[in-house]
């Protein structure tokens, strides 16, 4: 367990595939970062407002989600300032100082504002003004945003456990536990909630159903078996937080492939031979994919077939994909935000809210809202 523990822990100071490469051989064998060309006409993208959360990232390895909820935008940051803005405009709803180390942010739903931290500690403001509704705590650090349905907050840990709270009043209402391989990257994806049921990708490759009501297990399926030799070659985790589109599950294990699940009746309907931290994004026709070795692809959504693939970003740590209409958004380790043209790939649009990584971003009703590690958070508008 100590060894095990330890693993994790050295794995959170590594902030990406090409790191993990190298703390494992003693040598840098990560790839360098393209250089950026320049764009023959590019797309015009307006910034339509900017505000700074805090310290954003404060230099620890961590993905603090924005949420949004009935036109509001809700940010953390790592240092403890939790934020809600009008998304249309970027005025300041209220502001409030937890003092507390965040890191699982945010759930938004029941009229709270939930997150996490590297303590265990799990809180819910209230949404209309940011005071505290209730605090409880959990077994180990909160690494993924807590997630909200029918009057249920879950929260996953980095220990394996997922446990369910009564929103109104932050009791406990159950806890399941998962077991975690000897070695894993640190990070977990959130939870799906919806229609009664939780889905979740596991560290041990395999995709979890439970029932939300009770934490009772309703399904579970191996999506990637570990391979290889050593441990750093059989790592499985899902990371990538898993996306539905009508009654299809589409979900990516690290070191595993891009899989379409029946919600149905838990049959696969495709997989596809690419391994990703980062994430991944679906529209009406395509799932979009930011591999590990930091290709975008653009499969069949149907077929999983490759439609296209871009690898001009190489060696730029890509942020999950974010499906917007006729361009794809994905960020990347200094700050940029690049625009692909969602039928061949092609970037067509760049903007640079600021220089130290993109940490999040979220589409809603024609904005992109951007989250950067220096606790920068822009709205884009792009004709």
């Amino acid at each position: 367990m100590r060894r095990s523990v330890m693993l994790v822990a050295l794995l959170g100071l590594l902030q990406g595939c090409g790191w993990l490469t190298e703390w494992a051989s003693g040598t840098d064998n990560s790839v360098p970062p393209t250089p950026l060309v320049s764009i023959a006409n590019p797309m015009p993208v307006r910034e339509v407002w900017s505000t700074s959360v805090g310290d954003g990232a404060d230099k620890a390895f961590v993905r603090l989600q924005l949420a949004l909820d009935q036109g509001s935008l809700y940010a953390a940051s790592r240092d403890g300032i939790v934020m809600a803005l009008d998304a249309a405009s970027g005025r300041k709803l209220w502001s409030v100082d937890t003092d507390l180390p965040i890191t699982g942010a945010l759930g938004v739903g029941s009229g709270l504002v939930v997150f996490g931290t590297n303590k265990g500690e799990v809180v819910a403001l209230r949404a209309e003004n940011g005071t505290e509704a209730w605090r409880s705590r959990v077994s180990s650090e909160v690494l993924a945003a807590p997630r909200l349905s029918d009057g249920i907050v879950v929260v996953r840990v980095a220990d394996g456990r997922f446990f369910g709270f009564d929103a109104a009043s932050g009791t406990v209402l159950w806890n399941y536990a998962s077991s975690v391989p000897l070695l894993s990257l640190r990070g977990t994806s959130a939870p799906l909630l919806g229609q009664g049921v939780l889905i979740a990708g596991l560290d041990s490759g395999r995709l979890l159903m439970l029932d939300l009501r009770q934490g009772r297990p309703l399904f579970q399926k191996i999506l990637a078996a570990p391979r290889g030799k050593t441990e750093m070659e059989r790592l499985v985790d899902v990371d990538a937080e898993p996306r539905i589109a009508g009654s299809t599950l589409f979900v990516a294990p690290y070191h595993g492939a891009v899989s379409a699940v029946d919600l149905t009746n838990g049959n696969l309907l495709w997989n596809r031979d690419l391994s990703t931290y980062a994430g991944l994004d679906v529209d009406a026709l395509k799932v979009y994919v930011s591999a590990a070795d930091d290709v975008v692809w653009a499969l069949d959504r149907r077929s999983g077939e490759p439609l296209w693939k871009n690898a001009d970003l190489l060696g730029r740590h890509l942020t999950a994909p974010v499906a917007a209409g006729p361009v794809i958004a994905v960020g990347d380790f200094e700050g940029y935000v690049h625009l692909l043209d969602a039928e061949n790939g092609r970037i067509v649009g760049r903007v640079r809210p600021e220089s130290k990584g993109v940490m999040s971003m979220l589409l809603r009703n024609g904005l992109l809202f951007v989250y950067g590690k220096d606790g920068t958070l822009a709205a884009y508008s792009a004709n």
